[in-house]
């Protein structure tokens, strides 16, 4: 046999997906569990804050980011998950994080978000039309801008996932996994 192998590794594309963290209280178990099941899936995870400084749990979990959200290029990732916790109250009207969710929109790039930062989603105008799910308490924010709202653990409409919070973490690390590495 002539030519290149097929287990040449320049031909194989590792998908990559971004997580983004408030620099204070976001849920250790949405970014943790999340982050744990994007690994084992062979996807290559970066962690994106308003800056690199050393970011803090809820829980206690750190984490440093690898790069800003002012630096966050979409073209370079396959999916983007805004995790949630009180501190993504931060990214409500953040307009780098705003940027960030209407360019993945426009780059058909996955988009997610779980907890409270489906909210950040509504405030960027991206859930319009959109079945998407929140933390209870912020359901509001998603019907008033014009989500329609489910309830369920996890929804997935078209490419974006929502998660309700840190019972559904898992649930939505395997929703964005599977939607990345599904072979059609």
């Amino acid at each position: 046999m002539t030519g290149s192998s097929v287990f040449s590794t320049t031909e194989v594309h590792m998908e990559r997906a971004l997580l983004i963290i408030a620099p204070v209280n976001f849920r250790d178990e949405e970014f943790f569990e999340t982050k744990a099941i994007l690994d084992k899936a062979g996807i290559q995870v970066t962690v994106a804050g308003k800056t690199t400084a050393i970011a803090k749990g809820k829980l206690g979990g750190t984490v440093k980011p690898d790069i800003a959200l002012a630096s966050v290029r979409i073209p370079d990732y396959d999916a983007v998950a805004f995790i949630g916790g009180s501190g993504a109250a931060v990214y409500f009207d953040d307009p780098q994080a705003h940027r960030i969710a209407k360019e993945a929109i426009e780059h058909h790039k996955l988009l997610a978000a779980i907890c409270i930062a489906p909210a950040i989603l509504a405030r960027a105008g991206v859930l319009k039309g959109v079945k998407a799910t929140v933390f209870p308490d912020d359901a509001a924010e998603l019907t008033a801008n014009g989500a329609e709202y489910t309830g369920k653990p996890v929804e997935k409409d078209g490419m974006i996932i929502t998660g309700a919070g840190p019972e559904a973490a898992a649930e939505f690390g395997r929703a964005i996994a599977d939607h990345l590495t599904r072979k059609d």
